[in-house]
């Protein structure tokens, strides 16, 4: 059979060598550079080489040592060389010669500028204003020297090879005026770095839409910048599909009939970007992004931080709408999801990453500077050793928090959540901390005011509100166990402190809890449960107004803010509270079963605590497991006796035996 060789670019010539081998064809393969090779589907009958053969000489030494009959030249258009060196070797060696040429593009291109050669175009440019972005290669690069302050206004984009590289520097191409990468590029792109680089001018050939002209075209006319193109050399071959006819029929096989496939469009880019503190804080790499992105997705805020004129835009900050409004416009190749100050602190790219699928969207998260970064900056303070929450939009247990930490960080709305926040501490006698609240940052109405809770209520805000809460004497210690004698008590009973220790413990509570504590008493086990799930929340359910109005109390004493007292009888006074993870019941008046009964319909999984000082209700709370088929974990009977002076001696005085039963719903 006749051997083939083919003189190939990254497209017309790989498709045609791909072809052959499917066929199972032996082709060999001469590329100019490494991407060439690299771009090539690995395939037994494909012999892919890399550089030149030494001028029409090494081309024909090359037929002869590989005995090729048949040399098909898929070179650039513009290879104009290389192309009259494999024509003079064919006919020196014998070899049959067939050109493959590349299809023109159909792009409309009115208003481009045409020349027959790149000489002449630069004759051109010397008499124009503005900057060039020269994409036409390192070759001829030396002839845009003669524009006048070139290195000013000269943009080259070369390959990113090393011999393309030192040609540049040797020119004094470089740095700011030298993008080195490897095409073809999409119009977003060519969008991106027109504007980047502020052209006013774009130099390319007319390589056709297989080497991305239709998408330079574009990107001119959206970028608002002249299109140069020098005209294609004059090319007398054959398209893609005559000389796959020719080839079946100089090979001897049936054509199958099938012709190259479309390009694939590949995969869709998302890049989720905080935007900072607003205009002008984007990262370099973040505004290129912007730039080149053919959609921008953001609420009304974020969008206007940044240029979107002649691109699409949706104005939604909800991730399933986001989401779907994406799958739906698959035409959207590259989409730019912008996102308040950083996407990794309380942002909006939490639940956007969980909606997208990643079989579809590559995605990209770009960094912002953070409203904490910048506050703690501006204050020159560190905040390593903050504890960072949020009272955007949420609870957060603030009084907890700032009782206990000597430096809190949180998001804010505006002026109504700061007060509310600096209310709170007021009420719960933690004026003396000092509140910093910022605002606006990055708007003209930025603004730090620093002073106590008291001070703030008298200040007005705005509508983007952050806050620093430094405390100087935190309260770090342990909340389990706290004496007895620190409760405001009053005649309502109180589960002593060894016994409400070991009870809560038993319940193993998560920070984030939602618990009940039904029959609270005087709520000591409120307070423990409320301490300890500071992030949760916990519903002490007394029927006696007197013991609810000492929960109270002791709420604001302890600085328990995420106690809730519900005033009535259980199982009644529980019907409307959100379902609980725990429950603490210290006293049922009678009710144990139906009480039971209601925390199971409510969470089939809730853990509870029963405490029992009588053998009635012991035996009741076994009663009540046995028929409602609750999970025991273990009952403990608890005896505690606790030391008190006799004159100089010290006797032990015993308390009531307590039964603790561990129960579960399944």
């Amino acid at each position: 059979m006749k051997r083939i060789l083919i003189f190939s670019g990254t497209t017309e010539g790989r498709e045609l060598a791909e072809w052959l081998g499917s066929e199972g064809i032996m082709v060999h393969v001469r590329v100019a550079t490494e991407y060439g090779a690299v771009v090539m589907e690995p395939s037994a009958n494909i012999d892919v080489r890399v550089g030149s053969c030494g001028g029409a000489d090494g081309i024909a030494d090359v037929i002869r040592d590989l005995d090729i009959s048949i040399v098909v030249d898929a070179t650039h258009p513009y290879a104009l060389n290389i192309t009259k060196h494999i024509v003079e070797a064919c006919g020196r060696t014998g070899a049959e010669y067939i050109r493959l040429k590349r299809p023109d593009s159909e792009e409309d291109t009115e208003g481009v500028v045409r020349f027959d050669s790149l000489e002449e175009a630069v004759e051109y440019l010397k008499g124009t204003e503005g900057r060039i972005l020269a994409s036409t290669g390192s070759n001829e690069l030396a002839l845009y020297t003669r524009i006048p302050d070139y290195t000013e206004r000269v943009v080259a984009r070369v390959l990113s090879t090393a011999e393309s590289v030192q040609k540049c520097a040797a020119l004094g191409f470089e740095g700011r005026n030298l993008i080195c990468a490897q095409g073809p590029f999409s119009e977003e792109m060519n969008t991106a770095m027109l504007r980047q680089v502020g052209a006013s001018f774009m130099v390319t050939k007319d390589s056709g839409d297989a080497g991305g002209f239709s998408e330079k075209v574009r990107a001119a006319r959206k970028a608002g910048a002249t299109l140069v193109v020098i005209n294609r050399p004059e090319d007398a071959g054959l398209d893609f599909r005559q000389v796959q006819v020719r080839l079946a029929e100089e090979l001897e096989f049936p054509f199958s009939g099938i012709e190259p496939q479309a390009p694939k469009l590949g995969r869709r880019r998302v890049s989720l970007i905080g935007i900072g503190m607003g205009p002008g804080d984007l990262t370099e790499r973040s505004a290129s992004i912007v730039i080149g992105a053919d959609l921008l997705v953001g609420a009304k805020r974020m969008l206007e931080a940044v240029d979107s004129t002649g691109k699409d835009v949706l104005t939604e900050y909800r991730s399933d709408v986001i989401a779907r409004y994406l799958d739906e416009n698959p035409r959207y190749r590259n989409v730019a999801v912008l996102l308040s100050g950083d996407v990794g602190f309380y942002s909006g790219a939490t639940g956007l990453l969980g909606k997208l699928d990643r079989n579809v969207y590559d995605v990209n998260v770009e960094p912002g500077i953070s409203s904490l970064v910048y506050l703690c900056a501006k204050l020159g303070t560190t905040w390593q050793d903050a504890y960072l929450t949020s009272c955007h939009g949420r609870e957060s247990n603030i009084v907890n928090l700032v009782g206990t930490r000597a430096k809190v960080f949180t998001l804010l709305s505006g002026q109504d959540t700061v007060h509310e926040m600096c209310r709170q501490l007021f009420e719960y006698n933690l004026n003396s901390v000092s509140v910093t609240v910022g605002q606006d940052f990055g708007y003209p109405t930025e603004r730090i005011f620093t002073g106590t809770p008291s001070q703030c209520l008298d200040e007005s805000f705005g509508d983007l509100c952050v806050a620093l809460i430094e405390n100087p004497t935190p309260d770090t210690r342990n909340s389990i166990s706290i004496p007895d004698e620190v409760f405001t008590r009053g005649d309502a009973p109180m589960t002593k402190s060894e016994v409400r220790t070991l009870s809560v413990a038993k319940l193993k509570l998560c920070r984030d809890s939602v618990v009940y504590d039904i029959g609270a008493g005087t709520g000591s086990v409120s307070i423990e449960m409320a301490l300890t799930a500071y992030l949760g929340k916990v519903y002490a359910i007394e029927r006696e107004d007197i013991a609810a109005d000492l929960i109270e109390i002791n709420k604001r004493k302890f600085q328990a803010a995420n106690l809730e007292v519900v005033r009535g009888l259980a199982p009644e006074a529980m019907r409307d509270l959100p379902a609980p993870t725990h429950a603490f019941i210290g006293g049922s008046a009678g009710n144990l079963k139906s009480i039971v009964q209601c925390l199971l319909d409510k969470n089939p999984d809730v853990r509870i605590v029963i405490n029992s000082v009588t053998m009635e209700t012991m035996a009741e709370t076994m009663q009540v497991v046995k028929e409602l088929n609750l999970v025991e974990e273990e009952f403990v009977n608890v005896t505690i006796a606790k030391s008190r002076r006799l004159g100089r001696y010290h006797l032990m005085t015993g308390q009531n035996p307590v039964y603790i039963a561990v129960v579960r719903g399944r």
